[in-house]
């Protein structure tokens, strides 16, 4: 294998070893996100049934003193 031919190929290799290390990181970042969403997915809905429920509360209680 001729000079060039041997840096080339470490470069090539370089570079492979750069994206895969690249694309973990992406990965584990796209993990850390979903984690997120998911948690304040779960935030959101839980305040909107509190204000649902008060919603609910404030109407029957309206109903009853008109009543």
């Amino acid at each position: 294998m001729s000079r060039s031919a041997e840096v080339a190929h470490n470069r090539i290799d370089s570079h492979e070893k750069l994206c895969r290390i690249m694309q973990k990181q992406t990965h584990d970042k796209i993990t850390d996100l979903q984690s997120q969403v998911t948690r304040i997915e779960r935030i959101l809905i839980g305040i909107a049934g509190g204000v649902i429920i008060g919603l609910c509360t404030l109407v029957f209680s309206l109903l009853n003193s008109s009543i």
